[in-house]
C-alpha cells in the first residue's frame, strides 16, 4: 500500500494555508467595502436600515460577508490539504488491524519529506522487523516441533484439573492439551490424544504406569507386559503457566537398555575390582605357602610362624574385603525408630574420634541409628585418612525445617572438580587400598531413608560432607 506523503513538513503546510487564507479574507473585504450593494442583497439592506446606494456600509457588515463568502473555499482549500493525512490515516488504520489479526505482510511505501514521511519510514520499518520476527519464530517452532515429536522421550501436557476437582466429588488429573508421537505410541498406540481427559487415558495403561503418573513425583519405576517383560521407566512432573493457566508436564523416559548398560558395566567394575584384589591376596598366599613347605622340608621350622602370620593376615583382608562388598549387596530396609541424641553419639564415638561442633538438638529423632551410624562411621574414617589433622575432624548435628542434617569436615587437601563428581560412585576410589563403597554406602543409606548426600571443599582446605535424612 502506498501512501503519498507531504512535500513539506506539517507545520509549514498548515502556516501557508493560513497565509492564504487571510490573504483572500483581506483582498475580498476590500473589495466588498468598495463594491455597491448587489440587486440580489438591495432587499436584505433596506430590512437592515442600510443605504442600498453605498458601498457595503461598515467594517462589520464587511467582514460578515467576507466570512460567509470566504467558508466555502476555506472548506475546499483545507480538504484539499488534508487530504494526504486522511489517506495516510486509513493506510495506518489498515495496517494496524492486519497487525492485530497476525498479518505482517502489508507495508506503507513512504514518499515525501517531513514529520509524515519519517512517520511511514518508521512504520514500514516496524513492519519488516515484525515480519521478519514472526518468520523466526515460526522456523523456531517448526523445529522445536519437529525436535519434540521426534524425540523418544514421551511428553504429555495437561491442564490442572485442580480446579475441576474442587468442584466436582470425583477428584481428575486434567486434561490433555499436547501429546507427541512417544506418548501417542506408549498411552494410545499411535491415537490422539489432544483433548482427551487424562485419567481416561490412564484407565488402559498398566497399573504402574498409572500408579506413578497419579503420585504426582519423580521416580523410576517398572512395568511388567503380558509376556513378563519388564519395562523401566524415568517419570518427571513439573507443574508451569501458560498464559496465565495452571498446567502439568508428564516426560516419561524408557530406561530399560540405559539400565541394562549400566549393570553390565557396573558387573564390569565388581569383577574387575575383586579380581584385582583377589590376585593381589592369592599371589602372596601361594608363595608364602611354597616358602612355608620349603622351609617345612628344610627343616627350618622356627620361621613357620612368621610364615602362617602373613597367611593369616592376607586373609583376614581378602575377608573384610569381601565382608565390605557383601554389607553393600545386602542392605536391609531402614527401620525407623526415635533415636536419642546422646546415646547415639556415644556409641559413634567409641568407634571413631571427631570434635563435636555446635549444639546437639534436645528433640529425639526417627531413622535407623544401626544404618546411619554405619555410614557416619565411613565419613569420619574417610576424614582421618585425608592426611589432616586428627584434631580437625569434625562432626555436626542440627535439625531444621524437617531434616536431620549430620555435617563430617576435615582439614586434609580436598578433592579436585573430577573426584567430586565421581566420588559417589561405587567402586571408585583414589586410594590405593580403597574398596570405593564407604562414600557409595553411606549414600546407600541416606537415599534409603528418603535423604541425600552432598560432598563440597572447604575455604581453607579440607573437604565437608554432608549427610540430610527426614527428621521424622
Amino acid at each position: 500500500m502506498a501512501a503519498r506523503g507531504p512535500v513539506h513538513s506539517l507545520q509549514a503546510r498548515l502556516a501557508l494555508l493560513l497565509v492564504v487564507v487571510v490573504v483572500l479574507a483581506g483582498v475580498l473585504h476590500a473589495a466588498l467595502v468598495q463594491w455597491p450593494v448587489p440587486p440580489v442583497l438591495a432587499l436584505l439592506h433596506r430590512r437592515l436600515g442600510w443605504d442600498v446606494s453605498a458601498p457595503l456600509p461598515g467594517s462589520m457588515a464587511a467582514m460578515a460577508w467576507t466570512l460567509l463568502l470566504l467558508l466555502p473555499f476555506v472548506f475546499a482549500l483545507a480538504a484539499y490539504a488534508t487530504a494526504p493525512l486522511q489517506r495516510l490515516l486509513r493506510a495506518l488504520q489498515g495496517a494496524v488491524l492486519s497487525y492485530r489479526e497476525g498479518d505482517f505482510s502489508m507495508s506503507i511505501r513512504a514518499q515525501g519529506r517531513g514529520e509524515l514521511g519519517e512517520l511511514l519510514r518508521l512504520h514500514s520499518e516496524l513492519g519488516m522487523a515484525l515480519r521478519e520476527q514472526r518468520q523466526q519464530l515460526a522456523q523456531r517452532e517448526l523445529l522445536l516441533d519437529t525436535v519434540v515429536q521426534n524425540t523418544p522421550l514421551a511428553l504429555l501436557l495437561c491442564s490442572d484439573g485442580g480446579s475441576q476437582a474442587a468442584a466436582s466429588s470425583t477428584p481428575h488429573q486434567g486434561q490433555v492439551v499436547y501429546a507427541n508421537i512417544a506418548a501417542r505410541q506408549l498411552l494410545a498406540q499411535g491415537r490422539s490424544l489432544v483433548g482427551t481427559m487424562l485419567d481416561a487415558v490412564l484407565a488402559n495403561v498398566p497399573p504402574d504406569l498409572r500408579d506413578a503418573v497419579a503420585s504426582q513425583q519423580d521416580q523410576l519405576f517398572s512395568v511388567t507386559d503380558d509376556g513378563g517383560h519388564e519395562e523401566h521407566f524415568h517419570l518427571s512432573q513439573r507443574a508451569l503457566l501458560l498464559q496465565g493457566t495452571p498446567h502439568r508436564l508428564i516426560l516419561l523416559r524408557r530406561m530399560t537398555r540405559e539400565l541394562a548398560r549400566e549393570e553390565v558395566a557396573s558387573w564390569k567394575r565388581v569383577i574387575r575390582v575383586i579380581s584385582h584384589e583377589l590376585n593381589n591376596s592369592l599371589a602372596p598366599i601361594s608363595s608364602l605357602a611354597h616358602s612355608g613347605a620349603e622351609l617345612a622340608r628344610r627343616g627350618q621350622t622356627e620361621k613357620l610362624p612368621q610364615v602362617f602370620d602373613s597367611i593369616g593376615g592376607r586373609a583376614a583382608h581378602l575377608h573384610t574385603f569381601l565382608s565390605s562388598y557383601a554389607q553393600f549387596a545386602k542392605l536391609p530396609q531402614p527401620r525407623i525408630e526415635p533415636v536419642i541424641w546422646p546415646d547415639f553419639l556415644a556409641r559413634l564415638g567409641g568407634h571413631s574420634q571427631f570434635r563435636l561442633d555446635g549444639e546437639v538438638p534436645t528433640t529425639p529423632s526417627h531413622f535407623d541409628a544401626g544404618q546411619v551410624e554405619q555410614a557416619l562411621i565411613n565419613l569420619l574414617k574417610n576424614a582421618h585418612e585425608s592426611g589432616g589433622p586428627a584434631d580437625e575432624v569434625s562432626l555436626a548435628v542440627s535439625t531444621r525445617d524437617g531434616e536431620t542434617r549430620f555435617t563430617v569436615a576435615d582439614r586434609g587437601p580436598g578433592m579436585s572438580e573430577a573426584v567430586l563428581a565421581q566420588a559417589l560412585l561405587p567402586f571408585y576410589s583414589t586410594k590405593r587400598s580403597g574398596t570405593g563403597l564407604g562414600l557409595a554406602l553411606a549414600r546407600e543409606i541416606a537415599e534409603a531413608h528418603g535423604g541425600r548426600i552432598a560432598l563440597a571443599n572447604r575455604e581453607g582446605g579440607g573437604l565437608v560432607v554432608t549427610l540430610v535424612l527426614p527428621a521424622g
